[in-house]
């Protein structure tokens, strides 16, 4: 056993290796110790080897997914072993002889189908970046789903894409890996990579592979590819191929995504604007948290795609707009798909499971239930008129219907509650097949024999405690109390057989129950493997039909986003963007859509909406104000609108026209990066260099206080240079917070900048921040206000203060040379402890009281001066 262990472990060395034992997948040596860590299971020892003891670790078969999933998520790859022969063949060849064995399957980061593995509302790819001609191309697939792309990329827009797809895994040539200029990209992603020889990313392998597998002459049909991209995309479908032992999943035929065909967006952007997730790690919080009111899995994935690649071609926009204004004009009907759709099983990840062989009795149940729901939502849209549809919807219709053949032949053949595994049996209707009926009721029927035979045993023997039972060692057998033993006929002629003692009870057989069993076994052998050779049969019929199946999948995702975007206009008070090809942004009442939906959750109020009109003689605006009043909220919201624009969903604002963002930027927050050795000031200035060099005219760029890692002078000067080089050099539309108030002096001498600020209102030494944009520039920050409002000891407040009206008096230098001949600067403030460090007035002129010894008029005096104290401040 071990020989044939280490022979199939040698063919596959970086896996680890699930060797099927009975009921366990067991693992031996270096990959036992790293599973046993991995998955915090107890390591133990089976046999030895070259005199050393084996270590061992096993996880049970019933549930290994659940250590699958673990160990996928900590990087490594699992190669499953199964038996592949019956034990009883194995017999023929020798009482020692070992069951055949081989891998069926390696399981990798890209390539789950499990809905166990996954998560139903995400897409995972598999991505590969191949080189050819001098050029590169990225190909991506979701084995799970079938969708497929390719694209090709430059290497500058290479992190760019890479974080738009979040691949659970990369495949890369190998000497793309060591290549200098794409090193710092594959720091980001090392845990994710695949390294493969650069034989495997061949562009004629590759256009011979992919025209093999759709069975064409040409792949003009699908796009116009290049060499860099059949072979990233062959390279794809061999991995796929290879990890699945020969298999494919069913493919859609290849997308081309163009460059310049979605806005560009990078991963310190979509990290600072929490697209998918906050900062935190978290779903909730973040935009697709807000926006996602899909009802199936494929809608919510669908929905995530495209907020992760919004497009820049307006015709395609205005399609997806077109959608949702339908069913926002429609409510009655977008609610009566709502609820149909929320009946919908996933019959995406169910089919890609059967064209694999992988699938179940519920996968077919899904594709039974999804598409008898695709009927009824194809008959209530058919009734609208067709001709005021969107060609969108329209579509979708068309796809749902056709299925009404295959949905009847399931539901005659499937039971109503399907097992997981084809191997429990039982999924298939009664009624179906005459022959399964039968093995069912001779199966059935003996079991009934079983517990009449016992009626009978127990009355011919005079025992009524007398039991037939069963286990998997004796199989059916005779027990009776050991105390009864001698009433029982044994011996020569007897029908009673003696089978086993134990401490109270002894167990017999008889020639008569033997048959029965046999009749038993048989039936239940001969129903199971009946309804096995059905499931094929079943299976293979959605397999046939897989691409008409697909559609319909797909075409109630586009469903569900279009109702899920038009509720969320409708409840949110959204409007429908109007996109040109200018170079403007005009949005009245703009609002951020996450912060505002966690005042309404919380009641708080309602979000102050402000207008943005960048263009012609203001491209750049330059925002001051001071902290807590809005000002990043502001930026976040306008980029947030552009993204939401071109994704094809309304937007959170009274109107707004947006002339197409082909790159969006953003500079917002605060954060150090300690494993690169970056400080906070170094993550700001290599961000604000990615922007320099690559925003042009037609980009959106939001930043927030540039300069504020450094000295103040170093802060200002670096802020200045680089508005005037968004300014004069990139000339992209540009939204610039900053506390440098001497940056307004700019206006004079750009006339694309124009300033604003965030209104606030001062009542009663107190500060009302109204989170308003109005024109114009702050003269003061309020941080002192903000510092109070955090808590800060009152003496420090104090004292700031004092320093910030000695600086206000004159220049800087002189009032801080002033300021240091006072220092310590702090000495007001009291020291750590709960009493302060040297008594007030008011404490000093009552310690050495003696309260006994006072007059009348000495006691009135006395408090007369403890109130001039007060009121002086020397008391405090």
């Amino acid at each position: 056993m071990m020989s044939q262990y280490l022979a199939i472990k040698r063919d596959y060395p970086d896996c680890l290796l699930f060797y099927r034992m009975g009921d366990f997948y067991e693992m031996f040596f270096e990959d036992a110790v790293k599973a046993s860590a991995a998955l915090d299971i107890t390591l133990t020892k089976r046999g030895k080897h070259l005199g050393d003891d084996i270590p061992m670790c096993g996880v049970p078969v019933h549930s290994h997914e659940a250590y699958l999933v673990r160990l996928i998520r900590k990087g490594f790859r699992v190669a499953v072993c199964e038996q592949i022969e019956d034990p009883a063949e194995a017999k023929k060849r020798g009482g020692k002889a070992v069951v055949r064995r081989d891998v069926i399957r390696v399981v990798t980061a890209g390539t789950l189908t499990e809905d166990t593995l996954l998560d139903a509302r995400r897409h995972n790819f598999l991505a590969a970046l191949a080189e050819a001609a001098g050029g590169l191309g990225l190909a991506w697939v979701d084995v799970s789903t079938g969708d497929f792309f390719m694209q090709p990329i430059e290497a500058r827009n290479l992190a760019a894409a890479l974080a738009r797809l979040d691949a659970g895994e990369v495949l890369v040539a190998d000497r793309l890996v060591e290549r200098d200029g794409l090193a710092a990209v594959w720091r980001d992603w090392r845990e994710r990579l695949t390294p493969l020889p650069a034989s495997r990313f061949d562009s004629e392998n590759g256009r011979r592979r992919l025209q093999g597998l759709f069975a064409v002459g040409t792949l003009d049909a699908f796009g116009a590819f290049g060499r860099p991209e059949l072979a990233a995309g062959g390279a794809l479908v061999d991995y796929v191929e290879l990890t699945q032992k020969g298999r494919l999943p069913r493919l859609a035929p290849p997308r081309r995504l163009g460059g310049g065909d979605v806005m560009e967006i990078d991963a310190a952007t979509r990290r600072n604007l929490e697209l998918a997730e906050t900062l935190l790690g978290t779903r909730r919080g973040s935009l697709l948290g807000v926006i996602d009111g899909t009802v199936t899995g494929a809608g919510a994935r669908l929905l995530a795609a495209r907020l992760a690649a919004p497009l820049t071609d307006i015709a395609a926009i205005d399609g997806r707009l077109d959608a949702v204004q339908f069913f926002v004009e429609d409510g009655q009907r977008r609610d009566g798909l709502i609820a149909g759709l929320g009946r919908c099983p996933d019959i995406e990840r169910a089919l890609s499971r059967l064209t694999l062989g992988r699938g179940g009795p519920r996968d077919l149940a899904a594709v039974r239930d999804g598409l008898g729901e695709a009927g009824a939502l194809h008959e209530a849209l058919k009734a609208a008129s067709l001709a005021g549809m969107p060609a969108a919807i329209a579509g979708a219709v068309a796809a749902l219907d056709g299925h009404a053949d295959l949905v009847a032949r399931l539901a005659e053949a499937l039971a109503a509650e399907a097992p997981p595994s084809s191997r429990d049996g039982g999924f298939i209707a009664a009624g179906f097949s005459p022959e399964l009926d039968d093995l069912r009721t001779l199966r059935d029927e003996s079991r009934k024999l079983i517990a009449a035979l016992q009626d009978r045993y127990a009355k011919e023997t005079n025992l009524p405690s007398l039991k037939i039972r069963h286990n998997n060692l004796l199989g059916y057998y005779v027990e009776i109390q050991a105390r009864y033993a001698d009433r029982l006929p044994t011996g020569e002629g007897a029908p009673f057989i003696h089978r086993q003692t134990m401490a109270n009870a002894m167990r017999f057989t008889t020639v008569e129950l033997g048959d029965l069993e046999g009749r038993i076994a048989r039936a239940a052998d001969q129903s199971l493997a009946l309804e096995l050779r059905l499931f094929e049969t079943l299976a293979g019929e959605v397999t046939a039909r897989a691409e008409a199946v697909a559609a319909a999948a797909r075409a109630l995702a586009e469903l569900d986003v279009a109702t899920a975007l038009a509720r969320l206009a409708v409840e949110r008070r959204f409007c429908r963007p109007v996109l040109d090809n200018s170079f403007d942004i005009e949005i009245k009442a703009g609002r951020h859509p996450v912060v505002e939906a966690a005042l309404a959750d919380e009641q708080a109020g309602g979000f102050v909406a402000n207008d943005c009109r960048l263009g012609d003689g203001a491209r750049l605006w330059l925002l001051t104000g001071p902290n807590m009043a809005g000002k990043s909220t502001f930026l976040r919201q306008t980029a947030l609108i552009a993204v939401l624009a071109q994704m094809g969903a309304y937007v959170p604002a009274e109107s707004c026209r947006l002339g197409v963002v082909d790159r969006l930027f953003s500079r917002v927050g605060a954060a150090d990066d300690l494993a690169r050795g970056r400080s906070t000031f170094m993550v700001e200035m290599v961000e604000t260099a990615a922007i320099l060099n690559q925003a042009g005219p037609r980009a959106l760029v939001i930043l927030d206080e540039i300069g504020r890692g450094t000295a103040t002078f170093d802060g200002l000067s670096i802020a200045w240079a680089v508005v005037e080089h968004l300014h004069e050099e990139n000339r992209c539309r540009t939204l610039f917070a900053t506390h440098y108030h001497e940056l307004t002096a700019l206006a004079a001498k750009l006339p694309g900048l124009a300033c604003h600020t965030m209104r606030v209102k001062e009542w009663k030494d107190d500060v009302i921040f109204l989170h308003e944009v109005a024109p114009g520039a702050a003269d003061r920050s309020y941080g002192i206000h903000v510092g109070r409002l955090a808590g800060l000891p009152g003496a420090v407040v104090k004292r700031a203060e004092q320093i910030l009206a000695t600086l206000e008096k004159g220049d800087q230098a002189s009032a801080l040379t002033r300021l240091a001949d006072d220092l310590p600067l702090f000495a007001a403030a009291p020291k750590a402890g709960p009493a302060p460090a040297r008594p007030s007035a008011v404490e000093a002129a009552l310690a050495g009281l003696n309260p006994d010894g006072l007059s009348p008029r000495e006691a009135l005096e006395l408090v007369y001066q403890l109130r001039s104290l007060l009121d002086d401040g020397a008391g405090r």
